[in-house]
Formats: structure tokens, C-alpha cells, sequence
């Protein structure tokens, strides 16, 4: 098998064929940043009151700590298995095998929720427009589902370019609403004579550290999927280069635009008691500020921008998934099933897998929960926990690669910068542990959910010694071939072939 130094050989059927801005819309997309505000910020003002901005802050600062693994990590591995990948070149191919099931599993579970909250806007977008129409949620997903399966069969260009443009449209109609609502409240002219403060940043009394974790889900939650273009290394032009960069860009675009729309949205429904309520309670912020500060005709527009952007979200996890389940299958020494790419380059049966779950678990939502909120809400926390869970090894692997020394004594990475990754960790662990001691039911099961998916994804390894031995193989030769010429000093190639 021929790698390059720092990637591993790509399969037959991934075409290179993406450039910077193409990997960063994959992650921006994947995030959804408009689909995210159009919910998360209200849960967010459900725990933390006025000061819901804190969730996003908190998140940022780990989210940042986090990419800093993998930032570094994608500099020396590009693979279309992402965490996989990165775990298992740095923590052995078990723990890798077990980071991408993790990961897997996030995908699925945020694109279910995704698919689900679809229908919720768009009944909502439909009452907007005048008709008496309120289809039911699980029937909009399932249509979602089906145009998700027409476009991830294409070609990796058309997806990112898909999530780009759902996204650039939505991100113009909530950034001129945040924006009308800022100057309206500086002006004097907001309704119930709401002004221009600071107040977003204040937390209730008795408001700690423990609050601010325990909101810190619907901040995670938010940039869940900023790893997206990780999964996009062997199919992105120089990636060892492009990749990182994908990831910071991702990052900062989607945190600046996350900041601007929680203080336009926490001081537009106001900072005071009654205005937290109507915040909380929300069921379309975005409908119902732009009913207040512009006019019933943009709440329309932003409420079909919410669905586009969700959708994009759907579309984003799948296709992210089906990559994992691609690299998974192909890396156990199969080249059939999951491993088959098609002619197009896209992964076929891998997305096909990957829809079925989602499908599954949008019909069991159905059965079991009456509403759209509780079914959307049940589906990303599940999902954003075992998120975490694939950070969490991404991280320790970083720290075991970058501050380990190499065979020639040195380090990849100054032993200062230690401190980032051990913090990110710090970070994450916690809100897990928040997020999964002393919760009411049904929260209180989804880390137990979470659980049982990664003992199945445990128990996969153990019962394969075949699959675990052929993931060793493939993984370990890459490793060694990259670390050889890599403490030799000899430049990494632009791509996975060689120099271009």
C-alpha cells in the first residue's frame, strides 16, 4: 500500500477535488449556525435567564481549546474517518475504532434532531403564509430524508456547495435582524422601551459554574460539527494544509456570528423577568423578533431560513456520517458494503446506512413523544453527548502525539502549549459529568444511551480480532512511514500522492 508522509492513501472512488473555502462551508454547514439560533438560544435562556450569552461563551472557549488537537493533529493526518483516524494513529486502533463509532453515533442522533426541528418550521412557515396547514413533523423529515439522499449521492463539491449557499442565505436575514434590533435598541425605538446595555452578560443570583456547564450542552451543541471538515481529508486538495485552516475559519465565522445573535436576541425580547419568560418560551425567535422589530414578512423569511439551514445540518451529519461508516468498513479490510464508493465518489451505501438511522430514530421519536420540541431536544442531547465522548479521546490523543517524544528525542509540539489541551479536556469532561449526574428523566438516559452505543461499538472490536488486526495494519503503516520522515526532516507532500 503507498502513503505520503502525514495521510493516509485515499480510497478508490474519493475524489481530491476541494479547496479551503469548500472544506470550511463543510463545517460551517454541518454546524448550522442560522438553524442552531433559531432554538438553542432559547433553551439556553431556560437555564441561564438574561445571561444565555454565557452558554456560547463558554463553549466557544472550550470548542477553541478543543480544535487546537485537532488543528494541529490535521497537520500530520488527513483521512476520511476524522476522529477515527486521529485517535487511532495516536491512542492505538481500538480507541480510534471506538472515537469514530462515537462519533458516528453523534452524527446520526444531531441529523435526526435536525430533521425532526425541519418540521417545526416549516408548519410554522406555512401558518405565515396564510395557510391552514400543519403537517406533521415526522412526515416533513422523512421528504427532508429523501432530498438528502438525492444530493449526498453526488459529488462531495455539490454537498458543500449545497450547505454553503442554504447557510449565506439565512446568515444575511438574521445578521440584518440582529442588526435592526441592535440599532433600534441604541436609537430608543425598540418595543416596550428596551434599551442598548450590557445586561446580556448578567446571570441570575446564585448563577455558578455548575449553571453555566450544565447550559453548556446547547453551546456544544451549537458548534457540533466544526470537526466536519476533518472528514474531508482525502478528498480535499493539499490537505495537511487546507484542513487546519478549514477548521479555524469554521470556528471563527460561527462564533462571531453566535455572539452578535444571543445579544440581539436576549436584549430584543428584553433582560427583565417578563422578557426571559417570552425568550425561553420561544418557539421561533426569529419569527417572533422580527414580527416585533421589522414586520411579519421577514418572520416568514426567517422562518423558511430555519428550515434551510436545518436542512443543511441534515445534509451536513449524514454525509459526514456516511464518511466514518465508509472509512470504518474500509480500513476492517472490506472493500463491499459500507467500503463501496461510487462512481461519483460519493459513499453510497455507507449514506444509505447512515439515513436509516436517522430514519429509525425519527420514527421511534414519533411513537414515543407527542412533541416536536421534547423529540428535537431528546435527539441532539444524545447526540452532542456522544460528541463529546469522541472529543474527549481526540484530545487525549493530541496530548499523547504532540508532547510525547519521538524516536529521536524531540517533541512536534513546545511542552508549554500542553496546558491547551489538558484545559480543553478539563473542560469537556466536566460538562459531561454535569450533563449526566443529577438530571431528571428522560435526560437522565440519554448518557445511558450513549453508553450502551459505545459498548456496542466495544464489543465490535473485541468479537473482530480480524477487523481490529486489519485497522492496526492499515493505521500503523501510515504512522510509521509518517513519523520516519517526519523526524528526518523531510517536508510533507501538498496531497496524499505526493507534490502536485
Amino acid at each position: 500500500m503507498s502513503t505520503s508522509p502525514r495521510s493516509t492513501a485515499p480510497a478508490p472512488g474519493l475524489r481530491r477535488e476541494l479547496k479551503v473555502a469548500d472544506a470550511a462551508a463543510f463545517s460551517v454547514g454541518l454546524i448550522g449556525p442560522v438553524g442552531v439560533m433559531a432554538l438553542l438560544g432559547a433553551g439556553a435562556a431556560g437555564i441561564l435567564g438574561a445571561g444565555a450569552a454565557w452558554a456560547f461563551i463558554f463553549a466557544l472557549v472550550a470548542v477553541s481549546l478543543v480544535a487546537y488537537g485537532f488543528v494541529r493533529l490535521s497537520r500530520y493526518i488527513s483521512h476520511t474517518g476524522s476522529v477515527y483516524a486521529l485517535v487511532g494513529l495516536t491512542l492505538g486502533p481500538r480507541a480510534g475504532f471506538v472515537a469514530g463509532w462515537a462519533l458516528f453515533g453523534a452524527y446520526v442522533a444531531i441529523g435526526a434532531g435536525s430533521g425532526i426541528e425541519i418540521g417545526l418550521f416549516v408548519g410554522k412557515l406555512l401558518r405565515g403564509l396564510g395557510l391552514d396547514a400543519t403537517p406533521d413533523w415526522a412526515v416533513v423529515a422523512v421528504v427532508a430524508l429523501a432530498v438528502v439522499l438525492a444530493l449526498g449521492r453526488r459529488e462531495v463539491r455539490v454537498i458543500t456547495r449545497s450547505l454553503l449557499t442554504a447557510e449565506l442565505v439565512g446568515a444575511v436575514l438574521v445578521t440584518v435582524l440582529s442588526v435592526v434590533i441592535l440599532v433600534r435598541l441604541a436609537v430608543g425605538t425598540a418595543p416596550g422601551g428596551r434599551h442598548l446595555s450590557v445586561d446580556f452578560l448578567a446571570l441570575p443570583a446564585g448563577t455558578n459554574v455548575n449553571v453555566i456547564a450544565a447550559a453548556a450542552v446547547f453551546g456544544f451543541l451549537a458548534f457540533a460539527g466544526f470537526e466536519g471538515a476533518a472528514t474531508l481529508g482525502e478528498e480535499t486538495r493539499n490537505p495537511r494544509r487546507e484542513i487546519p485552516r478549514a477548521l479555524k475559519i469554521a470556528i471563527a465565522v460561527v462564533g462571531v456570528f453566535y455572539l452578535v445573535t444571543i445579544a440581539a436576541q436576549s436584549l430584543g425580547f428584553g433582560t427583565d423577568a417578563a422578557g426571559v419568560a417570552a425568550f425561553s418560551s420561544s418557539e421561533s425567535p426569529y419569527g417572533d423578533l422580527a414580527s416585533a422589530y421589522v414586520g411579519s414578512w421577514l418572520a416568514v423569511l426567517l422562518n423558511l431560513a430555519a428550515a434551510l439551514s436545518l436542512f443543511a445540518i441534515l445534509l451536513g451529519t449524514v454525509s459526514a456520517a456516511a464518511r466514518i461508516l465508509f472509512a470504518l468498513g474500509r480500513d476492517s479490510g472490506s472493500t463491499r458494503g459500507v467500503a463501496r464508493a461510487s462512481a461519483g465518489g460519493a459513499p453510497v451505501t455507507a449514506l444509505t446506512v447512515s439515513l436509516v438511522l436517522v430514519l429509525l430514530i425519527i420514527a421511534g421519536q414519533r411513537l414515543v413523544v407527542d412533541d416536536v420540541l421534547d423529540a428535537t431536544f431528546y435527539a441532539l442531547t444524545v447526540g452532542t453527548i456522544a460528541l463529546l465522548v469522541a472529543y474527549v479521546l481526540a484530545t487525549l490523543g493530541a496530548i499523547r502525539f504532540l508532547f510525547s517524544r519521538n524516536t529521536v528525542g524531540t517533541r512536534r509540539a513546545p511542552l508549554w502549549q500542553v496546558a491547551v489541551p489538558v484545559l480543553a479536556l478539563a473542560l469537556v469532561l466536566y460538562t459531561i459529568y454535569r450533563n449526566a449526574v443529577g438530571l431528571d428523566a428522560p435526560y437522565s438516559w440519554f448518557p445511558l444511551v450513549v453508553a450502551g452505543w459505545l459498548l456496542v461499538g466495544l464489543a465490535v472490536v473485541a468479537l473482530s480480532p480480524g477487523l481490529a488486526a486489519s485497522v492496526r495494519s492499515r493505521l500503523a503503516q501510515a504512522d510509521a512511514e509518517a513519523t520516519a520522515r517526519l523526524d528526518a526532516g523531510e517536508p510533507a507532500p501538498t496531497t496524499a500522492g505526493g507534490p502536485q
